[in-house]
């Protein structure tokens, strides 16, 4: 099954940092048109789209995060130069000389500038680069920025969708390669005439590198009795790394997650996850992630009693960088493996 290039690189290159996701969501909506029975957005911007099962005895539920790292405007200075925070993490180092879009009243694009090496002394070019460092350059006077832009505008960065050999590498792929996984998994049960055994929630959550904001709200809201996070993980297989220190590898298969720092999934949901990847022939590799938490964790405990929750993990290489690589192949495991855990939860013994 050939990956929807045009899909995806439309979901990646929309902007959407945390508490900003209005364009993506929008995408989001658009896109879910005739694949689910039910498509409402909350309060807080999640939206929920039910797929309804066989049974309506118990709910699943999939957590994919819409929001991406991102930058907020906090100062605009005399010569029109740009200041900001971040929302999200970042390693600062990576900023240098990147483009970016300020999102105000009109977009205006700009480039991460820091001090010069040839101007460093001795000692600053040995100093770790620190957010604070850095400026956006539009290019334009003071009086021409503010025209646009004003305290509180989200930034985003700009870098479009290529493929590298059986890879692709854009923005933002943390986590919108698992938005498009989402969307293309409800595309997959419609085609195959599939129901899902239980109704099964397909939520697009805000905030998540935030603080798991909206997956906690949309958890309260539906309580699941079985919770699948989807998000990226780190593919440390790159020169320099040791295999103890790697947790995935690209093109070894989907991310079945044991735990992160947020979470410790059920040993019950990681058996069946392992057993259904087998018994449908679907590459996959367990992942431990030493740090960082995903959506998994709010689906897990924001739920009376807690849910039987665990997690479909796609590797990717250079995470939370400017831009992100993930492997065909273990794209289309990930989705191929949430469909057939949705669809076979009523075949497994959950007792303890």
């Amino acid at each position: 099954m050939a990956i929807n290039l045009d899909l995806l690189s439309r979901v990646c290159e929309a902007p959407g940092a945390p508490g900003f996701e209005k364009l993506i969501r929008e995408l989001v909506v658009k896109e879910l048109d005739g694949l689910a029975d039910d498509v409402r957005v909350d309060n807080m911007g999640n939206v929920i789209a039910l797929k309804k099962g066989k049974s309506s005895a118990k709910r699943s539920m999939a957590a994919a995060h819409m929001d991406e790292i991102g930058f907020i405007v906090t100062h605009i200075d005399d010569k029109g130069f740009i200041r900001f925070n971040p929302l999200g993490g970042f390693d600062p180092k990576t900023l240098t000389s990147q483009r970016v879009i300020v999102h105000g009243k009109k977009d205006l694009l700009g480039v991460m500038g820091s001090k010069p090496t040839h101007i460093m002394q001795p000692e600053e070019r040995t100093k770790a680069a620190k957010i604070t460092d850095y400026f956006i350059d539009t290019g334009l006077p003071k009086k021409e920025v503010e025209k646009h832009i004003e305290i509180g505008n989200p930034v985003t960065r700009w870098s479009p969708l290529l493929e590298l050999g059986e890879c692709v590498n854009v923005k933002s792929l943390d986590n919108r390669v698992c938005v498009f996984l989402l969307i293309e998994a409800l595309r997959a049960l419609k085609k195959a005439k599939k129901k899902p055994c239980y109704d099964f929630y397909a939520v697009f959550t805000v905030q998540e590198e935030v603080g798991l904001r909206g997956a906690n709200v949309s958890a309260l809201d539906i309580k699941p009795d079985f919770g699948f996070g989807l998000d990226t993980t780190i593919a440390y297989d790159v020169p320099g790394s040791t295999p103890q220190e790697r947790c995935t590898a690209l093109g070894e298969g989907a991310g079945i997650k044991i735990m992160d720092s947020s979470v410790i999934c059920d040993y019950r949901m990681v058996a069946f996850m392992k057993k259904v990847a087998d018994k449908h022939k679907i590459q996959w590799q367990p992942e431990i992630l030493a740090a960082g938490g995903t959506d998994t964790a709010g689906l897990q405990r924001m739920v009376p009693g807690g849910s039987i929750a665990g997690a479909v993990s796609v590797p990717t290489r250079h995470i939370h960088q400017t831009i992100e690589t993930v492997h065909k192949k273990d794209l289309q495991a990930s989705i191929d493996l949430l469909v057939a855990c949705v669809c076979e939860l009523d075949g497994y013994d959950w007792k303890f």
